[in-house]
């Protein structure tokens, strides 16, 4: 079994948890969940994001991420 935690911020104090049974299917969420948190603010962001940015806000999502294997 594999457990992801998914902070929505640093400060988080209660970060979402989700198991799955195999490594690939939380690594598949992992990855479709950050595009998707991504691209969310790339969407609602007033301003024209460039790929700087982008890159910015994709190393923070995939610093809210843990995936560790359980028992």
């Amino acid at each position: 079994m594999w457990k992801v935690t998914y902070a929505i911020d640093s400060l988080d104090p209660n970060p979402d948890q989700f198991t799955f049974e195999t490594e690939w299917e939380a690594l598949e969420f992992v990855l479709e969940e950050i595009n998707r948190r991504v691209q969310f603010q790339v969407d609602h962001s007033q301003y024209a994001i460039d790929e700087t940015e982008w890159e910015s806000i994709r190393e923070v999502e995939c610093s809210l991420v843990r995936i560790e294997r359980i028992d």
